[in-house]
């Protein structure tokens, strides 16, 4: 391909080609779904067509010419036809998904990393988050090559297509403020800047506001707003002040008469220019008018590609490019157009004016006056196409046990970070590939001591004052490119978008990674949004929420997560865990750091889950650790392999039931005294009693759920861990759960085998105190557990009852 200052005529006679083609497929790729699919059950699914033709010129600038094989891109979401037209276009997409668009394993409305086949890099919402997704992508592949990895390859940029009403989400400013401080590079983001929100026409001189901001933060601003058909005509007699009356144009006025076509530009320009504007304009008729008016920058190949060429610099790069919401539609620039969808009769008259044929509209040249193998010639010089096929980063080898020096006394987050402290004296491969980071609270969720061994990341070093000053400290503060904790500020959406990116490293930059993240449980709602895109994308981290609960007491309700446990069962392709000691903690860790690793390709089935549990563990996923700060005593016991394999299935027997169970506590986190102190007092009053500990409550639910269906769908042998830990249970049996967390996380168990249950929990905002009052207050103490067992199981009165109370 030529640059586009000497770019050839014939080679942008094939852009501009290419450019109607993706304009015309991703048109008709909406109205197949709405007018000529049978199974949309009459759902207009709308929205698509006037978006995605805002940015057709756009696309086609940057995929077939500007784009290198190493550069990303997060396309704006309702742009999702124009990505498929080019990926078909180039054969990375089939016909068959085409026209399947928004159905049953078509082509996905928002471009999917994990649903659609033809290679998306970054999954996009409505929300910003595949914006904000490229800039931490941008300071992954910084990481990864500052620690010497995927050097042999060119750095590529991260580039975003967005909308400019999305630029109302907050996410997307938050992320802004965090690239300025990591030194952001090699990120571009171009912004559709078509005065459309879904509603109505923005507010004017949004760009402005727009241009100080990014300026503020360090970014290079482009703004692309006149083609070069108007740059022409402002070269002539009385150009400047048809210039000067564009600018002062208000934007729902320009967009009312783009809808209303070339006789009222005529009309209206001529009011307001008078007779000075006749000799420019007179020489158009009403429809070159139009063409001339409607000439802004986002919809000219040559302006477009002359700006991409130009902006050879590492420096992060915001695009303004004018366009009109809908351009080459019937409904270009009417403020109602978003979900707009042409009639027949309309697509039957922009199919004439395409010079496509009947029966022919998915033929891939159709249309085309030029030659097919040409254009064929052409897209096999176009740079991004010569991207091969995306080769996923081998597994990182882990060790089976985790070194760690358990104390008497000690809890589950203070255990983390001596797990952490051990794996950063090793000189193993896996300690050198993991990153931690954390938003502001790196040393109060125990990373303190990694970070003093392994250092801080920045892309060049900075000193510790507080050190070379002499003033003692507990924590050595310095930044180097060799670091391994990236310091976030206080924003959890920026975690968990940086949690996503550098666990989709092994996919993006070839290189993998093993992230580990720390928050205060409660803050996982704040950023859940953002972590719900990290698990869609297929992203691969660990997140340790410390610490959780009622059990920080002091902290009161505003610090007190009551919630988090569901959350965790909830979201998929997030394994959840809440171990109690931190043998369990240090066993599930290096599961964790293996199951991150797993490969996930492929659509889950029955072949894939585990016969022993019915989990889909070979496809691997994400996992979260929900820790506590109370110290518990520890147990003394090996670490046996049976004991090993129920921590990680999700329970194991801390007392097995005898045959004539009467009852059964069944406990997760950090209420394990109480409930191992409430069997031991009511042992001598019910029979037979046993204390299941939970883990996992999440993948005793996953297996469980799985295996039902398996024996729906014939398997008639399958069983889950959890049916089988309950299956010797008597059916009188009585079951108690309890966990400093929503009572439903456990209340499910009860129907695992028909047994009657009583679930103890938290369900309302917190009260401060010490932790004995509010585990009476919220009935989760020994007295709880054991009145709910006396309730729950005919026999005399627990002794120990009154004497507790």
């Amino acid at each position: 391909m030529t640059t586009s200052a000497d770019i050839s005529a014939d080679d942008l006679a094939i852009l501009r080609e290419l450019e109607r083609k993706v304009l015309w497929l991703a048109s008709w790729t909406i109205h197949h779904a709405n007018h000529v699919r049978e199974n949309v059950d009459g759902l207009k699914v709308g929205g698509h067509q006037a978006s995605s033709a805002s940015l057709a010129t756009i696309m086609t600038a940057l995929y077939f010419h500007s784009l290198r094989p190493q550069d990303r891109v997060a396309v704006k979401p309702h742009a999702s036809p124009n990505y498929h037209a080019i990926q078909y276009l180039v054969g990375r997409q089939t016909r068959e998904r085409l026209e399947g668009f928004r159905g049953y394993k078509g082509a996905q409305s928002y471009p999917s990393r994990t649903k659609d086949v033809d290679d998306v890099d970054f999954s996009t919402g409505s929300v910003g988050l595949g914006v904000a997704q490229t800039l931490f992508s941008s300071l992954a592949q910084d990481y990864v090559r500052a620690h010497g990895w995927g050097t042999e390859v060119p750095e590529g940029r991260m580039v975003a297509l967005v909308g400019d009403a999305e630029l109302d989400e907050g996410n997307i400013f938050e992320a802004i403020l965090e690239g300025w401080k990591q030194g952001l590079r090699n990120c571009w983001w171009i912004i559709d800047y078509n005065r459309q929100s879904l509603d109505a026409v923005v507010r004017e001189g949004l760009w402005e506001r727009f241009e100080s901001l990014f300026r503020d933060f360090g970014w290079n601003v482009v703004i692309l707003k006149y083609g070069s058909l108007l740059q022409a005509a402002f070269a002539e007699p009385g150009g400047e002040r048809l210039r000067a009356w564009i600018d002062n144009c208000p934007n729902q006025l320009y967009s009312a008469l783009v809808f209303q076509g070339g006789a009222t530009w005529r009309k209206r320009l001529t009011e307001d220019l008078g007779e000075d504007i006749a000799s420019l304009i007179g020489s158009y008729s009403d429809d070159e008018l139009a063409r001339l008016m409607t000439n802004l920058a986002g919809h000219d190949l040559p302006t477009l590609i002359e700006a991409f060429q130009a902006n050879d610099h590492d420096r992060p790069t915001c695009f303004i490019a004018y366009t009109i919401k809908g351009y080459g539609l019937p409904f270009a620039g009417h403020k109602d157009n978003h979900a707009g969808l042409m009639t027949p009769a309309q697509m039957d008259t922009f199919r004439a004016a395409m010079n496509v044929r009947p029966g022919q509209e998915w033929e891939r040249f159709e249309g085309l006056s030029t030659d097919p193998d040409v254009i064929e010639a052409f897209l096999a010089r176009v740079p991004f196409a010569q991207r091969g096929e995306r080769e996923t980063a081998r597994p990182i080898s882990v060790p089976d046990a985790l070194p760690v020096t358990i104390q008497p006394v000690m809890s589950t987050q203070t255990g983390f970070g001596a797990i952490l402290n051990e794996i950063a004296r090793a000189s193993e491969e896996y300690a050198a590939r993991i990153v931690t980071t954390s938003p502001d609270v790196t040393v109060s969720t125990n990373l303190g001591a990694w970070v003093n061994r392994r250092g801080l990341f920045a892309r060049e070093a900075m000193a510790d004052t507080f050190k070379s000053e002499r003033v003692p400290s507990t924590f050595n503060w310095e930044f180097s490119p060799k670091g391994q904790h990236i310091e976030l500020g206080i924003a959890e959406m920026n975690l968990f978008i940086l949690l996503s990116a550098l666990g989709l490293s092994h996919a993006i930059n070839g290189e993998r990674l093993l992230p580990i993240g720390t928050l205060y449980d409660p803050f996982i709602a704040r950023g859940l949004d953002a972590l719900n895109y990290a698990c869609y994308q297929d992203a691969r981290f660990i997140l340790v929420a410390t610490p959780s609960g009622i059990t920080l007491a002091p902290e009161g309700g505003a610090h007190q997560s009551i919630s988090a446990p569901l959350i965790g069962m909830a979201q998929d392709g997030l394994a959840a865990f809440e171990p109690a000691f931190v043998d369990e903690l240090a066993v599930t860790l290096s599961f964790a750091l293996a199951y991150i690793q797993k490969d996930g390709e492929g659509e889950p089935s029955e072949r894939t889950f585990s016969e022993r549990t019915w989990l889909r563990d070979e496809t691997g996923g994400s996992v979260y650790l929900r820790l506590s700060t109370r110290p518990l005593e520890q147990p003394q016991r090996a670490m046996s392999e049976e004991l090993r394999q129920g921590i990680v299935d999700g329970a194991y027997w801390m007392r097995k039931p005898g045959p004539n169970a009467q009852v059964v506590v069944a406990y997760a986190g950090a209420v394990a005294p109480e409930a191992i102190q409430a069997v031991g007092l009511m042992a001598e009053d019910r029979r037979d009693v046993g204390l299941l500990a939970v883990t996992s409550a999440d993948r005793l639910n996953a297996g469980w759920t799985a295996a039902q269906r398996a024996r729906e769908r014939g398997l008639v042998h399958a069983r889950s861990h959890v049916e089988r830990l309950l299956s010797e249970l008597p059916p009188h049996c009585g079951l108690v759960t309890v966990l400093d967390g929503h009572p439903a996380t456990l209340a499910w168990l009860g129907a695992v085998a028909g047994h009657r249950t009583r679930s103890l929990g938290v369900e309302h905002f917190g009260q401060t105190g010490a932790i004995p009052d509010l585990y009476r207050h919220y009935g989760i103490d020994s007295e709880a557990i054991v009145a709910a067992a006396q309730a729950l199981t005919p026999g005399r009165p627990i002794r120990y009852l009154r004497a507790l109370g």
